[in-house]
């Protein structure tokens, strides 16, 4: 069990404002499914093709094109919400949602409005802090993705690229139960990891595979409370959509920027207008794209070409019997069998590569050294090289063997280090270098002895320093590993040093 404490959220506070102001967040996080194929025909979703180069008929629009389910999708939205501990829908069904855009070929976009796939779950969000919210997840459901119009080639024209068109959406839609900026963020990095260890989409911000709306209001205090007990959203404010956020920086910023705009009308006797925004990060603003549409503007009707969607418990069944370790659970595993401080088993979870690796190396070894030298050599090495767990040119198993090498005593922490690089650099067998290399501990309490000596001889000055105040002792274990090049056992050192100044 993580060892967590659950707390209600607290509003937001706004510096400058005249009253108190409540902020309220929903979100809905539109993550591409990680397929080969689109949601409704066979084309690639390879991203970066040739612009136009993956649309089937289908995709654009061809009159008499027929659309048809691609089962794989349907299996990764089911096993997305059984990793977000939701109701999985045996019966769903696809309606089309009308509305015109130039990169929407179809003229409409086929969704599920009425009947989604998935329905209530729930994530746990962690805050760094020792505490833990739980975000109500509304819904998950499937639809297929438009293509994307492209300004900036030509002073004259615009472009549409349809590759996207089609691709398979996952929109997961949470309750308004996100109180600020830094929840916001916490959420949708929480949504990303479970999304990455589940292999349901790849969570590449950067290529728009994960992109999310932020839905912003502010209430006045206990506005919120009320909504809780009534489920009235009028409680709430008049909420504004933060379109198309990839960057969980813009997504902070973004908000905080809304909110404050929103109090500052709502104080001069204002009113906000239910709208669409886009945040432009370059002035740090949001900006009116359009009033916002309300479900009927769109002329919603279930698809005619599609029947309803329905699938078997057995199915379900047989993806949740197949499902990995999440985060959560892992991160607890972690914590439990390797004593792991919160922070050390957070950091070795994250991804689930990661997690894999450390785990190799944390076989029959000391769980906390294995996790100290993958956290700080390693993973600070790798940060260093702006790489990842997948281009380690050191492998969990030589890791595993130099930890074992130390605890064994066969060298020390500073040697360790050196081996470390030479692996790291050279690669080899960190058994067959140490020997080669005459890199082993010295324990061999004679040899020791003699240089600790050698040492006490040479600073009679700092002796009678060091016999006046023990603590400068720490400076002849420092002379004695530089005189034994570290391969004295610092241990060893201490002792025998300790011994001769007391003497």
């Amino acid at each position: 069990m993580l060892d967590l404490t659950y707390d209600t959220p607290k509003p937001k506070v706004i510096a400058g404002a005249k009253h108190d102001w409540e902020l309220v967040i929903g979100m809905e996080v539109h993550a591409q499914v990680s397929s080969k194929a689109k949601l409704f025909s066979g084309a690639s979703t390879q991203f970066g093709a040739e612009p136009n180069s993956n649309v089937a008929f289908v995709d654009a629009g061809m009159p008499g094109m027929l659309p048809v389910i691609n089962d794989g999708c349907v299996a990764l939205a089911v096993k997305t919400g059984l990793g977000l501990k939701a109701q999985i829908n045996l019966w769903s069904a696809f309606d089309r949602k009308n509305y015109f855009y130039p990169d929407l070929p179809q003229g409409y976009q086929i969704s599920q409005l009425y009947h989604p796939i998935v329905g209530e779950g729930e994530v746990l969000v962690e805050m760094g802090d020792g505490t833990a919210r739980t975000v109500r997840i509304e819904r998950i459901h499937l639809e297929q993705d438009a293509g994307k119009s492209i300004h900036d080639m030509d002073p004259a024209m615009s472009f549409v690229d349809l590759n996207r068109t089609g691709v398979a959406l996952m929109e997961i839609v949470s309750r308004p139960d996100i109180r600020g900026p830094e929840e916001a963020a916490a959420y949708i990095s929480k949504m990303r990891q479970i999304l990455r260890y589940l292999g349901t989409c790849d969570g590449n911000m950067q290529n728009g595979n994960l992109r999310a709306d932020v839905n912003v209001s502010v209430c006045k205090p206990g506005q919120y409370e009320k909504y809780q007990e009534t489920q009235d959203f009028s409680h709430l404010g008049t909420r504004c959509e933060i379109k198309n956020m990839n960057s969980m920086r813009f997504i902070q910023q973004a908000i905080d920027h809304e909110a404050r705009r929103q109090i500052a009308i709502l104080e001069d006797g204002g009113k906000i207008d239910q709208e669409t925004r886009l945040y432009d990060p370059d002035k740090g603003e949001t900006r009116s794209m359009r009033s916002k549409e309300e479900a009927h503007d769109y002329r919603y009707f279930p698809d005619p070409d599609l029947l309803p969607l329905e699938i078997e418990q057995a199915w379900v069944d047989e993806i949740a019997a197949d499902m990995p370790e999440l985060p959560d659970e892992k991160k607890a595993r972690f914590i439990k069998d390797f004593s792991l401080s919160d922070y050390d088993a957070s950091v070795l979870t994250a991804e689930a590569e990661n997690a894999a690796f450390f785990e190799a190396v944390a076989d029959g070894q000391d769980g906390k050294l294995a996790a100290n030298w993958v956290i700080n050599e390693l993973f600070g090495r790798l940060k260093k090289e702006d790489h990842d767990i997948t281009e380690s040119p050191i492998n969990p198993s030589q890791l595993s063997d130099i930890i074992e090498l130390i605890s064994k005593g066969e060298i020390s922490g500073k040697i360790a280090k050196d081996l470390f690089e030479i692996v790291y650099t050279e690669g080899g067998d960190p058994a067959k270098i140490v020997e080669e290399r005459g890199m082993k501990q010295v324990t061999d309490t004679g040899a020791i002895e003699a240089a600790v000596d050698k040492v006490i001889a040479e600073n009679p000055a700092q002796v009678q320093k060091a016999k006046q105040n023990p603590k400068l002792a720490g400076w002849f274990v420092g002379q004695v590993m530089k005189v034994t090049g570290g391969k004295a056992n610092p241990k060893t050192v201490n002792e025998i040093v300790a011994k001769k100044l007391q003497g």
